[in-house]
């Protein structure tokens, strides 16, 4: 396929995708011929893309275009829908045309209709932090790209470590594989080889949650202190903390309702290992149906008052303490 479309908010993840499409187009040779970078900036930057990819590659290897930022997922006038719907279907083999976005294509545009039909359109958006079971995925899959063995200590070490920093995760397991080639190490590492080797936060959100939940105001405060002179997103700290207690208040729900399926109070709570439920039942069982009920609405308010305040950390701090409070035993 000659034309890709890559969106979502994982901006690290989406560039080294494009990277890899880079190499495998370009004969570096002749890059300053073939390869062709538009800003969002340039006038006329989706009609210079497209005249691009048509254009035959001078020398050896294929022709690169990349166009970044692009809006016509988000709007696209008339005259500019009908030359994509002109040239996409007849872009040649030896072009390569992606398109970047941070956000999301409009299903309901033509221009995304066209796109959806003659591109490959992938998502790049940050894996959710409570989603420990496609984090430690991602960390063998990267580990397996850059060619380093870990084991499930490891593996287990690193999610509690980076979370969902793809751009953290590469770095970390670079200086692993270089640490281990130094030591001739071909075997699978464990967390104790690796942890004095990454630079890991002292905590992240899903710990505030934990604090949180026990109704430990000082510590959650502290937490978040911590939180935010990392410079963790204020954005992040809520949708963490949103789905965490949705995914607890369905399991509770669940429960009190009198089901017993493992199954099928996990695909309520969308959790993919009905296992994890064994560890959350005990998490729960301290914790009121009422007070559980009561967090969504906080944190409904937390985000809406974050869009609209220039004091995020006082706001995170109210939150944090009126949260505790349903949980204070």
């Amino acid at each position: 396929m000659a034309v890709y479309f890559y969106w979502g908010e994982d901006s690290f993840a989406r560039d080294r995708a494009v990277q890899m499409l880079q190499a495998k187009t370009l004969d570096e040779a002749w890059a300053s011929f073939n390869l062709d970078k538009i800003g969002p900036d340039q006038t006329n930057g989706v009609i210079h893309a497209l005249n691009q990819a048509m254009t035959p590659p001078f020398g050896m290897g294929g022709r690169f275009i990349l166009l970044s930022n692009t809006t016509i997922g988000q709007r696209c006038s008339e005259e500019l829908l009908a030359e994509l719907d002109r040239t996409l279907s007849a872009i040649p083999d030896t072009s390569t045309l992606v398109f970047t976005s941070d956000s999301k294509p409009d299903g309901r545009l033509k221009s995304t209709k066209l796109l959806q039909k003659h591109a490959k359109v992938q998502e790049f958006s940050p894996i959710p932090p409570w989603k420990g079971d496609q984090l430690a995925q991602q960390v063998r899959d990267v580990a397996g790209i850059i060619g380093v063995k870990l084991d499930r200590s490891a593996v287990e070490y690193l999610v509690e470590a980076v979370g969902n920093n793809t751009r953290q995760l590469h770095n970390e397991l670079e200086k692993i594989r270089l640490f281990a080639s130094s030591l001739g190490n071909t075997g699978a590492l464990t967390a104790a080889i690796i942890e004095p080797l990454i630079t890991t936060t002292s905590q992240n959100t899903l710990k505030l949650f934990a604090a949180i939940r026990q109704g430990k105001t000082a510590e959650a405060l502290d937490m978040l202190g911590d939180l935010v002179r990392q410079n963790e997103p204020s954005p992040v700290i809520a949708r963490t903390l949103v789905g965490q207690f949705r995914q607890y208040l369905w399991v509770k729900l669940m429960i009190e309702s009198g089901e017993r399926d493992d199954s099928a109070i996990a695909a309520a709570a969308e959790i993919k290992n009905p296992k994890q439920l064994y560890f959350l039942r005990k998490d729960i069982a301290p914790m009121s149906l009422a007070a559980l009920q009561k967090t969504l609405p906080l944190l409904m308010e937390l985000e809406y008052q974050l869009k609209r305040t220039s004091d995020e950390v006082s706001v995170l701090q109210i939150k944090t303490i009126e949260l505790c409070a349903l949980f204070a035993r």
